[in-house]
């Protein structure tokens, strides 16, 4: 299995697991799980397809993606008694899946000639906006509209990549590189309340 796929595909989970924990933590019914889980896990990449002119999107072309996000929900309600007391199940699903995201974004984006800029600005629309929308169906204001550093995270992880590509590194190096580097930065910026400086008065 090619290595960027992979990504693709672990990036799914997570992400259609942190949705059905959402859908869970909010008492809907098992169809509201699956459709929440859908959204999360595919809505970043398909506004990041449709952006780049590449339709149908690509979980359009491959039915294994809607397996992975059916799977998310087996694993989630069986271990539902564990995974729901260990309130940051949600924050570290959420966390994985916008670093592999992010990246896997930004190399979509490269891989069809696009600009620096424009393919690191693909990287965050793939890694935020699956939550966004889940946010906005389940009544919540979206981390990205927050203070708290999120968007940042994903920003700070697309330019070291698209950076690391231009020395003597392999693609696989690279791309672990920049998604640890994604994660780490959210995963402290919660740990120790880190915030962005600006905020209204």
């Amino acid at each position: 299995m090619d290595f960027i796929y992979c990504i693709d595909v672990i990036g799914t989970f997570v992400f259609a697991i942190s949705g059905v924990l959402a859908a869970i933590d909010k008492k809907l019914d098992v169809v509201g799980s699956i459709v929440i889980g859908f959204v999360t896990a595919l809505g970043g990449g398909t506004l990041r397809d449709v952006l780049i002119g590449k339709t149908p999107v690509g979980w359009m072309g491959d039915t294994n993606y809607l397996l992975i996000v059916l799977a998310a929900l087996p694993v989630c309600y069986y271990f539902k008694k564990y995974v729901m007391k260990a309130r940051k199940s949600l924050f570290i699903f959420d966390t994985i899946g916008i670093g592999l995201f992010t990246i896997f974004g930004v190399e979509k984006a490269l891989s069809i000639g696009l600009s620096t800029p424009i393919c690191v600005m693909m990287g965050i629309v793939s890694a935020v906006f699956g939550g966004v929308i889940r946010d906005i169906i389940l009544n919540e204001i979206p981390l990205i509209f927050r203070k708290e550093i999120y968007a940042s995270a994903c920003f700070v992880g697309a330019v070291v990549y698209v950076t690391l590509g231009m020395f003597d590194l392999s693609q696989q190096v690279s791309m672990l590189i920049s998604i640890g580097l994604v994660i780490l930065i959210r995963y402290f910026s919660v740990k120790k309340q880190w915030e962005l400086p600006f905020k209204p008065k």
